[in-house]
């Protein structure tokens, strides 16, 4: 109930006014049945304006620590992160990693679609960076396509570091849907869960022309000094 009165009464009108975000290919998004939507990811912003323009609604995967938040502003972006269909994960790895897969499973499982970023966490620099597999494996577990998703100008809207964001045209393009069914069975083979996971970024790459670099985004940030992230 949340969602749609955010979407449709409140937040939506606003954000559609100010941004007038455009789209192509939503009729690449199914009307029925589960599917992961795979997103190159520029700016926090993303996880607003994709969900604003598809008809369904989908939940994203976000870091726990935007539920987490202390005082007037936690609490605000907390509820907001819930009203809006997102879902808290714990990114540290190791058993945090198997529950932030089931967790997504639950949500394939209910036929819903699910937001990921493969990147695991936003470009410092607008650069596409080396996916994680984590996504190929939940793909691959709960037998669903794949739709890559490019957002384009979030990042000069709002970009890391910027908390109120400046007023400018964002877009976003989807894919076809990609079909790994030829992978069925084999989630826990290492060497396709890459493989899987390179077709998907190699897609987001074209649609995009972003430039590529075969390293993680992560090991990127932790490279440049604080300043400059």
């Amino acid at each position: 109930m949340v969602y749609w009165v955010l979407k449709y009464l409140i937040i939506g009108p606003i954000v559609k006014a100010i941004f007038r975000p455009w789209i192509v290919g939503r009729s690449n998004i199914p009307a029925t049945g589960a599917a992961i939507i795979a997103s190159n990811h520029l700016s926090v912003s993303d996880s607003i304006f994709l969900p604003l323009m598809i008809d369904r609604p989908m939940s994203f995967l976000a870091k726990s620590d935007y539920f987490t938040g202390k005082g007037l502003k936690g609490w605000a972006t907390r509820v907001f992160m819930q009203g809006t269909g997102q879902i808290p994960i714990d990114r540290t790895g190791g058993k945090a990693s198997e529950a932030s897969l089931n967790t997504g499973l639950q949500v394939l499982g209910r036929g819903d679609l699910l937001g990921i970023y493969p990147e695991g966490t936003r470009s410092p620099d607008g650069k596409l960076y080396r996916g994680r597999t984590g996504l190929a494996r939940m793909a691959l577990t709960a037998r669903v396509p794949v739709i890559p998703v490019v957002m384009i100008g979030t990042d000069d809207v709002m970009p890391i570091g910027r908390s109120i964001p400046r007023v400018g045209r964002v877009g976003m393009v989807i894919g076809e849907p990609l079909d790994f069914s030829r992978f069925h069975g084999m989630e826990s083979d290492r060497f396709v869960l890459r493989s899987v996971t390179d077709e998907i970024m190699v897609a987001l790459q074209r649609m995009g022309e972003q430039k590529y670099e075969d390293v993680y985004a992560s090991t990127v940030k932790h490279r440049r000094p604080a300043s400059a992230s």
